[in-house]
């Protein structure tokens, strides 16, 4: 794995990082709760089905490969994540002319969730509750599946823009009111590959979804790796990439 890279560029895609059986079990739990039937096109009548966490099973065994906690550990540290039994919401998004309604930049939150608007979720620059953005494939995914749009290298522009809000960090809307403008010239990458590949990015990486324009429906996880640390990420002196990321992303934006 290519750890420099993921300082730089923000994200890692590990093909294989899950076994393909794995993910078509959870694929067949996930197909039963949409209410559709596979063989029936004409029973995809949304864009977008949005599917709650599913603890255990072969989501657990997806999020725990031996593959993916060495990965963990090499982007986070050994003993700095806790451990996940589930995957979080599934939207699984269908072929569809319609606009999915969700398809706009932005960055996750990962703290304040108990504020019933989510647009008053925060984010600080310790990254406080979100150690990794984790990008799961359950299904193949090419470029006309809907797949996540990733923008290169922002996770510092964001770095940068959450550093002078301390601790208490920024709301989304705060976040989201330039439009994400400061990373409108980075490079765009699509989270493609086949069922079992994993992406993960920085807790900053700036991201959207984007309609479903292929023939087979999308089958996506997009988790968060909590870090051990209620405090967040130690970006004064942590060695993990994450950290590195933030501090190299600040230091080049005092020169």
């Amino acid at each position: 794995m290519e750890l420099a890279q993921f300082v730089e560029d923000g994200f890692v895609r590990l093909p294989d990082a899950f076994p393909r059986d794995v993910a078509e079990a959870a694929r067949a739990i996930l197909w039963r709760d949409t209410g559709c039937d596979p063989d029936r096109p004409t029973t995809w009548t949304k864009p977008v089905i949005r599917l709650g966490d599913y603890p255990g099973g072969p989501f657990a065994e997806a999020v725990n490969t031996p593959v993916l906690h060495e990965a963990y550990d090499a982007l986070v540290g050994a003993g700095r994540w806790l451990r996940r039994e589930s995957l979080g919401t599934f939207p699984v998004r269908f072929p569809s002319p319609a606009d999915p309604g969700d398809a706009g930049w932005h960055v996750d939150a990962s703290f304040d969730y108990d504020d019933p608007d989510f647009f008053n979720w925060r984010v600080n620059v310790r990254s406080r509750g979100r150690a990794l953005l984790m990008l799961f494939l359950f299904s193949d995914v090419g470029d006309d599946d809907a797949p996540t749009r990733i923008r290169v290298g922002s996770h510092a522009e964001i770095a940068r823009r959450l550093a002078p809000a301390g601790n208490a960090g920024l709301t989304l809307r705060e976040l989201a009111a330039n439009g994400f403008a400061e990373t409108a010239g980075c490079r765009e990458v699509l989270a493609t590959g086949d069922a079992g590949t994993v992406y993960l990015c920085h807790p900053f990486m700036v991201h959207a979804a984007q309609p479903h324009r292929g023939s087979r429906p999308r089958f996506m996880a997009q988790p968060p790796l909590l870090p051990a640390s209620p405090l967040g990420l130690d970006i004064e002196r942590g060695e993990a990439p994450v950290e590195r990321a933030i501090r190299a992303a600040l230091n080049e934006g005092s020169r």
